[in-house]
């Protein structure tokens, strides 16, 4: 199963809607086979899984791991469940239930009524994990919720004042890096006005390959020009405005109206939901963060802390709890989890 949760790390980014999920088949205590989900559309991880098993004779007396649920439905694909039926298992071992109303222990019920013997929940915790993005747009019916910023040592997110309209680097080019990795990973990013206008950031992948995500951008009176990078129409972007705006919509740049007076980082989701966001990185600045915050509408928290001080500046946002120190080279990064 730990191989599973590895090989799973693959899809990561590019299965949405569907999780990317990883499949490991073992026979006479060898790995013999291994597969993760496909791009939307393609093959699910149990099918590449035994595609690539030339001998199929041997299915009948092998065990296949699966860090979820296999699917009983059809979608794009057929059920995986039929498949490892067909293929006449002796075991199959399932990290995690799939909480889709459409599966939801129908995968299991499939294979046990076909006499194959079922273990559910090894590694469990790491696999739901794992499947958070899935499992949250499932159970909570909202997307995960990262929120993510960088600071001083001394506790700043920005400059007071500052030259250019470009991001001023807190923390450094490895942890740049890794944000850019976490961008590759989640469905949509978050800025708002203030960020937009100061830093007219672009939002996409830079030093990681993988799917630039869905820009978001809060903009309430229209202020933020149409030339700013944002609105460049190359990445899907949102922008939630209390003005109407119907007639700025184009394919790939789409204004939503919203009301920013009452509980906005939930009327942000609600919006969000309906585009089918999975996930959501809450980039800045401090406003935007505190709105999550104080809404307790968060799952985790990265804070980079660089090795700089500004000694004056824009106070970075705060949250009172626990975190998980991890060293970046002169850079720590705080991991906060809401439990």
């Amino acid at each position: 199963m730990k191989r599973c949760l590895q090989i799973a790390e693959n899809g990561v980014g590019t299965t949405r809607p569907n999780p990317s999920v990883g499949a490991v088949i073992v026979y006479n205590n060898k790995i013999i086979a291994e597969g993760f989900t496909s791009p939307f559309g393609g093959n699910h991880a149990e099918v590449n899984a035994i595609n690539a098993v030339k001998d199929k004779s041997v299915l009948k007396d092998a065990t296949i791991y699966v860090t979820l649920e296999p699917c009983s439905h059809f979608g794009k694909t057929p059920p995986c469940a039929d498949l490892i039926v067909k293929h006449q298992f002796k075991q199959v071992v399932i990290g995690c239930l799939d909480s889709n109303t459409l599966v939801a222990g129908k995968g299991v019920n499939r294979l046990k009524d076909a006499n194959i013997n079922v273990v559910v929940g090894v590694l469990e915790n790491e696999c739901r994990a794992q499947h958070k993005r899935f499992l949250s747009v499932q159970e909570n019916l909202r997307p995960y919720i990262i929120l993510k910023w960088a600071e001083t040592k001394d506790g700043f997110i920005a400059p007071e004042t500052k030259k250019e309209k470009k991001p001023v680097f807190i923390s450094n080019s490895y942890s740049q890096q890794l944000v850019h990795k976490l961008r590759s990973k989640e469905h949509a990013i978050i800025v708002g006005t203030n960020t937009a206008l100061v830093d007219n950031p672009k939002l996409n992948l830079r030093t990681w390959s993988g799917l630039n995500p869905v820009r978001v951008v809060l903009d309430r009176t229209l202020k933020i020009e149409q030339s700013a990078n944002l609105f460049d129409k190359t990445i899907k972007t949102i922008v939630l405005t209390g003005k109407k705006s119907e007639k700025l919509n184009s394919e790939n740049l789409i204004f939503e109206k919203i009301n920013f007076d009452d509980n906005l980082a939930a009327t942000i989701i609600n919006v969000l939901s309906k585009h089918k966001i999975q996930s959501l990185i809450v980039e800045g600045g401090t406003q935007t963060l505190q709105t999550f915050i104080a809404q307790n509408l968060w799952d985790e928290a990265l804070v980079f802390v660089g090795n700089s001080s500004f000694k004056k500046g824009v106070v970075a946002p705060k949250i009172a709890k626990n975190y998980k120190e991890h060293f970046i080279k002169d850079d720590v990064l705080k991991i906060f989890k809401n439990d």
